[in-house]
């Protein structure tokens, strides 16, 4: 467990928070909305899933936030033999002293990168159930927290059925979010591979702007940020009208809600402001929402996803009017322009 952590500002958490990403764009390069993305749901204090073909970065993003935020690291890959042992840790035989002594497994760090988390049998994955959702891992009758902070990254290849497992609903709704990053413009691409060897190395050498106290610290200062309850109305109609649209099955649920507004919030202080618009709540709420949908079996065939009923019903569900910038109060109000008379 860490020591307390110190008491920041939303200010100090955007100037933290973008000296992260520019150290993470060192190396993950045309990927900028994705990493925003990522970073606001690990600040959010929530789990992230990182899903796409492979070779697009995914594991590559994982590995340069845990040393850009100065975080105790552990990979897994999963695969077809795996145990929930192995994840979570199990009791070993001490021949020096005769007794079981507790090994702890990989889930015992900050960041956990779960690599192709689809490709091991449900009772190897639900063994992350109970870190996911309270931070502690139960063995022999055990109960043992997990160190502050901790965060789950997963990745999985949405394309490949073979030798693999669908993640469970219940699995699904613990990630606070899913994202998608997709392929690079020619642009991008031609970037990334010129940086490659003007750099003469494999990946660059990431250096730590921040440290496990600092994330914990980054998460406390989202309790500053002001959602109005006209803001909150309109979050939970997104999350309820998950649940009477047609063609979904089982809707958002209400941990949805609050990870919708909690990653709202961090989105929010990545722009250095301290109050939520209905603006943020619709830039986060297809990866926040869309993997929570149960959708009816034929939309399978015709390629419809949790994704696209989000946002359909963004522009569906009426929207408050965005209260103008002079008006909230703000801890930085003395900096905002007067209204206009």
């Amino acid at each position: 467990m860490t020591s307390e952590a110190p008491t920041w500002t939303v200010r100090h958490t955007a100037t933290t928070a973008r000296a992260v990403l520019a150290e993470v764009e060192r190396a993950v390069v045309g990927k900028r909305a994705a990493l925003e993305l990522v970073l606001a749901g690990v600040v959010a204090g929530g789990h992230v899933l990182l899903e796409d073909v492979p070779g697009l970065g995914k594991t590559l993003m994982a590995r340069s936030f845990a040393t850009a935020l100065g975080l105790d690291f552990r990979r897994i890959q999963f695969t077809p033999d795996l145990l929930p042992s192995d994840v979570t840790g199990a009791p070993v035989y001490d021949q020096r002293t005769g007794d079981l002594v507790f090994r702890p497994g990989p889930v015992f760090a900050n960041l956990l990168l779960a690599d192709e988390i689809n490709r091991t049998p449900p009772r190897t994955q639900a063994a992350l159930l109970e870190a996911m959702a309270e931070r502690q891992v139960t063995v022999d009758g055990e109960t043992r927290p997990l160190p502050e902070p901790f965060a789950v990254l997963a990745t999985d290849n949405p394309i490949e059925y073979e030798g693999t497992y669908p993640l469970p609903e219940a699995q699904l709704d613990r990630f606070t979010m899913r994202v998608r990053l997709g392929y690079l413009t020619s642009e991008g691409e031609a970037g990334m591979v010129r940086r490659r060897l003007d750099r003469r190395t494999e990946q660059p050498r990431l250096q730590a702007v921040a440290g496990p106290r600092d994330l914990v610290a980054m998460t406390a200062s989202l309790e500053e940020v002001e959602v109005a309850d006209e803001v909150l109305a309109y979050a939970v109609r997104l999350v309820h009208a998950t649940r009477d649209h047609p063609q979904v099955l089982v809707g958002a649920s209400p941990r949805g809600s609050l990870a919708l507004v909690q990653v709202a919030r961090a989105r929010t202080v990545l722009d250095d402001r301290d109050y939520v618009t209905p603006e943020d709540v619709k830039r986060v709420a297809v990866p926040v929402l869309g993997h929570r949908l149960g959708l009816r079996p034929e939309l399978w065939v015709r390629r419809v996803t949790g994704d696209d009923v989000v946002a359909e019903l963004l522009t569906e569900v009426s929207t408050p009017p965005t209260r103008p910038r002079w008006e909230p109060t703000s801890a930085f109000a003395d900096e905002l322009p007067p209204p206009r008379r």
